[in-house]
């Protein structure tokens, strides 16, 4: 097994492991027959993720995001629905999903019918999948300032904070091999924030494993 072929399957490993932490999210729900306390909003951008790079998977004919993101969409797919049925008021999860529906539409005609095939197509693409996984990255540091505040790690997951960080490396190495910037660099944001992360774990105490928490990742 050559060094691209193992990071093809760290990739998929981790990145399988971290979309399975929503089953987290289906046990709760199922035994307290109530989706009130799960957050819907990970669930529906995680999915708008993953049917973008495996779309850019598909151009560019790479198994690994073939299959990662085949996979996670599927997850996703089925996170949603179980929400749907555990849920009591639907009205803004039902809006958010017509919306992320009519941004699918939009750029599937964009990206599949205006653009022409070949190296602008591609990049394109790659490029609107970067900037939505980093902003997807960026998006808890709003709770890791509120964890300064309290001096708290209660609201964090040591153990996805470790899954974030493997993810997100192997992701970066699989593109730096395949040269691959679309791929490499919206991972690196992933790097950053866990080991900001880890620190805090290490500054401010021990460390809570049994809190179930759901972020997103990929590519």
């Amino acid at each position: 097994m050559d060094f691209l072929q193992f990071l093809s399957w760290s990739c998929i490993v981790f990145t399988v492991g971290m979309f399975s932490t929503g089953l987290t999210d289906l046990k709760k729900m199922r035994a307290s027959q109530s989706a009130d306390n799960v957050q819907f909003l990970p669930f529906l951008t995680t999915c708008l993720n993953n049917l973008g790079w495996l779309y850019y998977g598909v151009l560019k004919r790479d198994g690994t995001l073939l299959l990662v993101n085949t996979i996670g969409a599927s997850l996703q797919i089925l996170y949603i629905f179980v929400y749907f049925h555990y849920a009591k008021e639907r009205r803004r999860e039902f809006l958010q999903t017509l919306a992320m529906g009519c941004v699918l539409c939009v750029a599937w005609v964009y990206f599949s019918r205006i653009l022409p095939p070949g190296e602008t197509q591609l990049s394109q693409l790659g490029l609107f999948c970067s900037v939505f996984t980093v902003s997807m990255y960026l998006s808890p540091l709003a709770d890791l300032l509120v964890i300064v505040r309290t001096r708290s790690v209660e609201r964090l997951s040591f153990s996805l904070t470790v899954a974030t960080f493997l993810t997100s490396a192997s992701w970066t190495l699989y593109g730096l091999q395949l040269n691959d910037y679309y791929i490499m660099v919206p991972n690196t944001p992933g790097i950053i924030t866990s080991l900001i992360r880890f620190f805090l774990f290490w500054q401010f105490g021990a460390v809570s494993q049994d809190k179930p928490s759901y972020k997103l990742i990929q590519t």
